[in-house]
């Protein structure tokens, strides 16, 4: 036998029952849609730059190898798919990063020596920032020269880069009273501009790496890493190429 079928009364009006839809419930949910990747507090400039900040943190705490994508987006609490589409991809994210450090950087060197200070002064405060900038961001200040992790076909990096390429070769030319121009240099402007920024470098690269200790042990008490520097640096400050 088939199974009864049980009839709908009809209520007053002549039409029969049906659920409606919970509508808040269905806004709750459309709001939690909205939501879901976090993104609804952030402009779209301003995700954008919140990325960088939570990459930024990233890379100080855990190092190159610990910054992926999804690691970005879980310091900024967005979903995973965010950094992809603000960067493309990790090397994009990276290379937007490096561009902010070396903006960073070249704010941190253009207010450490004012165009009209004499040389020698400019000289060592640009050099102490410089160190200085290193010493208070490791991890950006090293992905900065990882040029193999980075895409140098990005203008924003472009940009950054080649603004504190020209800020040391104009430092560089302000040494030898000279005009230089970036783009064709001389030999003895190149070999300038490469000993001024190996010098630096290669401190700031011994220093963070920890093998400034034992020098500054054996030196008398007090001596820091800023009287190491600018000892180092009076030494060949003003000495033309090749001595």
């Amino acid at each position: 036998m088939g199974k009864k079928v049980k009839k709908t009364r009809a209520r007053p009006g002549g039409s029969a029952k049906r659920s409606v839809p919970d509508r808040s419930a269905t806004a709750r949910q459309g709001s939690r849609a909205a939501t879901s990747d976090h993104e609804a507090p952030y402009h779209h400039g301003a995700l954008r730059d919140a990325l960088l900040e939570a990459a930024e943190r990233v890379l100080e705490r855990e190092g190159l190898a610990g910054l992926t994508l999804r690691a970005v987006a879980r310091e900024a609490g967005v979903s995973h798919a965010a950094p992809t589409h603000h960067f493309g991809d990790l090397s994009g994210l990276v290379s937007d990063l490096a561009a902010t450090g070396f903006r960073q950087f070249n704010a941190a060197m253009a207010a450490a020596g004012a165009p009209d200070m004499p040389y020698p002064g400019r000289a060592l405060a640009r050099a102490k920032a410089y160190v200085a900038y290193a010493q208070a961001h490791p991890g950006m200040y090293g992905l900065m020269f990882r040029t193999e992790r980075l895409d140098y076909s990005r203008p924003s990096l472009c940009e950054a880069a080649e603004a504190s390429f020209a800020a040391l070769a104009s430092a560089v030319a302000a040494s030898r009273h000279e005009h230089i121009e970036q783009e064709a240099l001389t030999l003895e402007q190149a070999a300038a501009i490469a000993r001024a920024w190996s010098t630096v470098h290669g401190f700031t690269m011994l220093l963070l790496d920890g093998r400034l200790a034992d020098v500054l042990k054996r030196l008398p008490e007090g001596t820091d890493v800023e009287a190491l520097l600018e000892a180092m640096l009076k030494l060949t400050m003003g000495k033309p190429v090749g001595t």
